[in-house]
């Protein structure tokens, strides 16, 4: 499913409400704007009411489906947006113009928080050009270097977001440097520790298989060169990293040299959050918000 298809399924889903943190940022206002248009959401604006109203209005969006609470500061604004989506004001929690730091902090409280029994992990989907279908590649931004127990709960969050697009039974390529298990590189160890746990039913909904190279995970011809017979292997709809700076070398490379779309969430809370960078463009925006609204119950 490419993310206009996504856009226009979304239609179906009624009644989700996005609550934004720091809401007074054009690019912001731009998606907000794009999604009121699509009617895909209703919108709680946290943040300068004032700067909030003239974004509003400079953009020619009049809309009885936004709300706009004004906030002092961008602390306040993070913290009543959070508390919208724990008292269910609200069903999707989005960053504005406030640090991810910022907004985790209340994502994290313990009296008001969005936290489960789950990590939480970022999950980000492509649609590359040239590419026949849309990848999964997690995790590139929240998990710093996951243990085996984590990478599963991790592997679990990616697996349901592919399920709310309509991947069913998604292919998981646990990426390593190589596709053999070698005892002194550990990521092959919990790669091979992963794909066992996933043939006991320890891991359920999924087919993985690991330790596979990047190029082995993606293309058949490097698979079948290799000689590496597998489900997985040239046919992978989730890439899972093995640490944030591989995710993150991976998730901007495929940005900047493949020119690839991409829409991205936080999963494992108790609704979607969407952490886009306050440098992404509003397109990237309202992919990653549409992801939110998939995945939203």
């Amino acid at each position: 499913m490419n993310f206009e298809k996504l856009l226009n399924h979304i239609t179906e889903i009624n009644g989700r409400v996005v609550a934004v943190a720091a809401a007074d940022d054009e690019e912001v206002i731009e998606a907000v704007k794009e999604a009121v248009l699509r009617k895909l959401a209703m919108f709680i604006l946290f943040g300068n009411k004032e700067k909030i109203d003239k974004l509003l209005r400079l953009k020619g969006i009049n809309n009885d489906n936004i709300q706009v609470i004004h906030t002092q500061t961008k602390e306040e604004a993070a913290e009543l947006a959070v508390k919208s989506v724990h008292n269910d004001e609200a069903t999707i929690l989005m960053k504005g113009m406030v640090s991810s730091a910022t907004l985790l902090k209340s994502v994290l409280n313990k009296e008001y928080g969005l936290r489960t029994n789950r990590v939480l992990s970022h999950v980000a989907i492509f649609e590359i050009p040239g590419f026949s279908k849309s990848m999964i590649v997690t995790d590139a931004a929240m998990n710093i270097h996951p243990n085996l127990e984590e990478k599963q709960q991790i592997i679990e969050n990616a697996v349901d977001m592919a399920k709310s697009i309509g991947i069913n039974n998604p292919k998981v390529a646990v990426l390593a440097a190589i596709e053999n298990v070698n005892p002194a590189m550990e990521v092959t160890l919990d790669a091979a520790s992963l794909t066992l746990m996933n043939k006991r039913g320890q891991i359920k909904d999924c087919i993985i298989d690991g330790p596979l190279a990047l190029d082995n995970a993606v293309s058949t011809i490097a698979a079948k060169q290799k000689g590496i017979d597998s489900e997985v292997a040239g046919n992978a709809d989730i890439l899972l990293v093995p640490t944030i700076e591989a995710g993150n070398i991976l998730y901007k490379s495929l940005i900047y040299f493949a020119k690839a779309k991409v829409g991205s969430v936080i999963a494992g809370a108790k609704a979607p959050i969407v952490l886009t960078s306050r440098s992404d463009s509003a397109e990237c925006k309202l992919y990653s918000l549409a992801l939110a609204i998939c995945s939203s119950k």
